[in-house]
């Protein structure tokens, strides 16, 4: 059971993806490497996932729901 609250937009682009998984992004907003708050109150987060070898990019709204989460290829650390 998903310990964070997601959108229905969250939770249908994660199952079209299937290098995304709920543990990962999960891992991501419990511990990222990187935040950044947009200025629609809105934050980006990102965590490197070692299974997928990717960066995983995670939006969160302002209230803490994930909203979306997606592979960041562009992602430099």
């Amino acid at each position: 059971m998903p310990r964070f609250r997601y959108t229905g937009y969250a939770l249908s682009k994660i199952a079209e993806r299937p290098q995304v998984e709920i543990e990962y992004v999960e891992r991501v907003v419990a511990a990222p490497y990187r935040t950044v708050r947009q200025s629609d109150g809105r934050r980006r987060l990102w965590g490197y996932v070692e299974e997928t070898g990717q960066w995983l990019r995670v939006i969160l709204l302002d209230d803490g729901t994930v909203h979306n989460a997606f592979p960041d290829r562009r992602f430099k650390p």
